[in-house]
């Protein structure tokens, strides 16, 4: 679970509470303390004029989630299947038989026994974990954000090594959208391409909505959408829906172009706060960022308004809602379609975005 040196620390102490309610950082308390168990009664939660969708991580998690009273996923991560059903860099997978290193073709092999063609183990892997969370909401829609790793995080899985470069602000780097047409990952995102068109059309799931992440400009969405028909996902074919996030400051710029290209925008609220306000969320010394302040408030506020000019949907997807009902408020009362929350706190903040919109 990550509690490094915990059965060293905890030694002479033969009871504790572990409490995980309060987000992603555990408390760990001596002794067994009282506690309360609160039960909310799914019928009394109220509809909401704003969709109330899932952020999911985990696939194996989706069938329970499924009996949330909720209007669909806002945000399905790819990143989770891979790092845990796949393990493997996709590269990896693709380039398997150019290979000349044999001690990672044997270590692939151990991973993959099944599969003497390797590429067809990445589409089968993702594909399974994308078609368990499009199955437990079908028929609600369940948007499913293609890979956004960085290139450090790439490094961590078989193989990664031999195809990733060193960046020195890998969050500002090579990720998402600027990948999927680059001739060094373009085999890979293929293998996304044929994961995902398996599942919409070969299982049927047609409630799959296909989101692009870190898509700088205009013309990159255009690359994107190129390369991602001329692997059989085409915009608009079977209702296949593609999705834009809203993550960097161009995104808000040059909304009235984005909001014509793609179907809806997401807005990634822990990216936009980062690069509104100039702080990296992965460093210490300046991570404590707030998607409040005003410079990002201004910048959503701009693109739900842009974006509903063009008839088309605004989401967010980020954690800011999670963790705020003070932006949630900000939210629904700037006219946003719906909101995508951690499963911890769907149930508080759908009664909590009825009662605003009461009052709106």
């Amino acid at each position: 679970m990550g509690a490094e040196n915990a059965i060293e620390k905890l030694e002479d102490i033969k009871e504790v509470t572990v409490d995980c309610s309060q987000g992603e950082q555990a408390q760990i308390y001596e002794g067994l303390l009282p506690y309360e168990v609160n039960t909310t009664e799914v019928e009394s939660i109220p509809k909401t004029d704003t969709d109330v969708l899932l952020n999911i991580g985990n696939p194996d998690h989706a069938f329970n989630l499924s009996n949330l009273p909720i209007d669909g996923v806002g945000l399905a991560r790819t990143e989770f299947i891979f790092n845990d059903s796949v393990k493997i860099h996709p590269l990896a997978l693709a380039k398997y038989n150019e290979l000349d290193d044999k001690k990672l073709k044997k270590k692939i092999d151990k991973l993959t026994p099944r599969h003497k063609n390797k590429t067809e183990y990445c589409v089968d892997k993702l594909s399974e974990g994308i078609a368990k969370v499009a199955t437990a909401f079908y028929p609600k829609k369940t948007v499913v954000r293609l890979s956004d790793f960085k290139t450090n995080e790439y490094k961590k899985l078989l193989g990664g090594e031999k195809f990733e470069p060193d960046e020195q602000n890998p969050m500002m780097g090579w990720r998402g959208a600027s990948r999927y047409y680059s001739d060094d990952y373009k085999p890979a995102f293929e293998l996304e391409c044929r994961a995902i068109k398996k599942v919409r059309e070969e299982m049927g799931l047609d409630n799959v909505v296909v989101m692009v992440p870190f898509c700088r400009t205009p013309e990159e969405g255009r690359k994107v959408l190129d390369t991602m028909e001329e692997f059989g996902l085409k915009q608009g074919e079977e209702g296949l829906k593609v999705y834009a996030m809203c993550e960097i400051p161009s995104n808000v710029v040059l909304a009235d172009e984005f909001a014509q290209m793609f179907d809806g925008i997401s807005i990634g609220s822990n990216d936009l706060t980062q690069f509104a306000l100039g702080q990296d969320r992965d460093s210490a010394s300046v991570s404590e960022y707030d998607a409040n302040a005003k410079p990002v408030r201004e910048m959503i506020k701009e693109v739900i308004e842009t974006t509903h000019d063009y008839h088309k949907e605004v989401s967010i997807c980020g954690q800011a809602p999670s963790d705020s009902m003070e932006f949630t408020k900000f939210l629904v009362r700037s006219g946003i379609d719906s909101i995508s929350l951690n499963p911890d706190v769907v149930l508080q903040s759908k009664k909590e975005i009825g009662d605003i919109e009461r009052t709106v």
